[in-house]
């Protein structure tokens, strides 16, 4: 399944989104002019090491990625769920919530692999986050979706609770079935996922009951 929109409307312009965008796809255009080991030295320096951890890679690491695909993806995820959190949260709270979630995100992922010597780089602790929220916020939204059956396409509607649902127990069972083999060794940060989806969870659950929503369709 393939994500392209969900079916709601902003009600305001997105400019944390969209900077969030901006921002990380200009860090990935200064990554290329990088040779491999620049690189490879850029991602040690600015990602999150668990063995020699320090705070300011909590940040820097969210606006790191490791190539086209994984940029794309989570700018992809960021900008369908991330523009709908911001008309709830409002630009500065969410950008605040944002790198909170990313923050919480990443010490969840160290807390599992303290040991670990491979730089942790990307956005999508941040993000898993924003879908965290989204989940809570929009239960009844519904996500376009190209659905692939062997040599045939569709693009259906699924609701959102059901797509973002899976998604995070995929990602849950992940997590719990790489404890104590992978430690060590790269590969995808699934508890970052988990834990940023999970604080993303409690921030809408607390923002719906703080500020019930309007009845519309969605809600």
């Amino acid at each position: 399944m393939f994500p392209v929109s969900d079916v709601i409307p902003s009600k305001t312009t997105p400019y944390v989104t969209v900077g969030l965008i901006g921002l990380n796809a200009l860090v990935f255009l200064y990554e290329l002019q990088l040779s491999r080991p620049e690189l490879q030295l850029f991602a040690q320096i600015f990602g999150v090491v668990p063995a020699y951890f320090s705070w300011p890679t909590v940040f820097t690491s969210m606006f790191l990625h490791e190539g086209w695909l994984h940029l794309f993806g989570n700018m992809l995820y960021l900008w369908i769920f991330g523009d709908n959190v911001e008309d709830r949260l409002g630009h500065f709270g969410y950008l605040v919530f944002y790198l909170g979630c990313g923050v919480a995100a990443a010490l969840g992922q160290v807390a599992v692999s303290a040991g670990s010597t491979i730089p942790m780089i990307g956005a999508s602790g941040a993000i898993a986050g924003v879908m965290g929220a989204y989940f809570v916020l929009y239960p009844h939204s519904r996500v376009l979706t190209v659905v692939f059956l062997l040599f045939f396409m569709d693009m259906i509607e699924i609701p959102a609770i059901f797509f973002l649902g899976i998604w995070f127990v995929k990602e849950l069972f992940s997590g719990v079935g790489s404890l104590g083999t992978q430690s060590l060794n790269g590969g995808v940060a699934v508890w970052a996922h988990v834990v940023g989806f999970a604080i993303g969870a409690l921030t809408g659950l607390f923002w719906r009951v703080r500020e019930p929503p309007e009845r519309t369709y969605w809600m």
